[in-house]
């Protein structure tokens, strides 16, 4: 049958794809637009397992706080490039992600995958449409759902995302107090501290920091004659150097590094006579640990121009 424009303008404003797949979709459907929509899918589906193997490491992290304030929930979505990372299509499906893990809170990815999306579609079916329509693989990397006296701070473009769980205290519900979560959120993104305090480190993290200096000590020939006592003591100092680094409530606070974060807490409390003491916190930087795609420019066009 014959296929119209405005069968193929309506198909395309529907699912943002180009009018010569729409209009063949629609001739292989013999008008039908929803049998049309579904063999798209079906194709969709298709690019989608083709471009799985492709590497995803930009993305964004994001993060949304619940209604009444007592839940935050961040999550890290991976896609090839950057540009598709600052595509609407793409920011509105994290935010799509958030609301469903705050409404639902799934265990984990294999879980929210299972969820419904929509009326018709699972997350992961919503996922591989994502991946049809943008032309990028996408990876639901991780989330995390926090509940409590919560603060968070997103940086950049999604760069680099951190919830922050404060301890209860009479001045939560202080602005001075939620400033001051604030503030610590945004030292977590700066300074990256694995730890919240010395207590925190696992002695097998310590034992093994002490190998690896005293090792570098040892190595080094203007400490070749000195006895085990010294070396013993260089090792406490590395050690001490290893916490105010790693420690969030050790390091420097970024705001002013004459104090650490534990004096700036406690001066805030001091004002406001009463407790301001972080529970724990998460971070989530965009990629770590992720292979990053590598575009070789010249080779591509070099390709494109029969050069290569």
């Amino acid at each position: 049958m014959a296929i119209t424009a405005k069968q193929v303008a309506d198909l395309r404003a529907k699912t943002g794809l180009g009018m010569m797949e729409c209009k063949k979709a629609l001739t292989e459907a013999n008008g039908n637009e929803e049998e049309a929509i579904k063999l798209l899918r079906e194709k969709g589906l298709a690019v989608a397992a083709k471009k799985a193997s492709r590497i995803a490491a930009e993305g964004a992290v994001d993060i949304m706080i619940s209604e009444d304030g007592k839940t935050a929930a961040m999550i890290e979505v991976n896609i090839e490039t950057d540009f598709a990372a600052t595509n609407a299509v793409f920011v509105g499906f994290v935010k799509d992600l958030l609301k469903i893990i705050l409404e639902k809170r799934p265990a984990d990815v294999a879980a929210l995958l299972a969820l419904p999306f929509d009326s018709e579609l699972t997350v992961e079916g919503a996922v591989k449409n994502k991946v049809f329509e943008i032309g990028e693989n996408i990876n639901i990397r991780r989330f995390v759902i926090v509940d409590g006296n919560v603060a968070s701070y997103v940086h950049g473009k999604g760069q680099i995302g951190v919830i922050v769980n404060m301890k209860d205290s009479d001045a939560a519900a202080k602005d001075e107090f939620k400033a001051a979560a604030k503030n610590v959120a945004l030292q977590i993104a700066a300074m990256s501290p694995a730890y919240l305090d010395e207590a925190s480190v696992p002695a097998s993290v310590v034992e093994g920091e002490k190998e690896v200096i005293l090792a570098q000590i040892k190595n080094d020939e203007a400490n070749a004659k000195k006895p085990e006592s010294v070396l013993e003591k260089m090792v406490v100092g590395k050690i001490k150097k290893f916490y105010t680094q790693n420690c969030l409530l050790l390091q420097e606070y970024v705001k002013d590094d004459g104090v650490t974060v534990e004096k700036y807490l406690a001066g805030v409390a001091a004002e406001l006579g009463a407790s301001v003491e972080v529970a724990s916190f998460v971070r989530f930087e965009k990629g770590e640990g992720l292979e990053k795609r590598e575009d070789d420019f010249a080779d591509e066009i070099a390709k494109l121009t029969g050069k290569a």
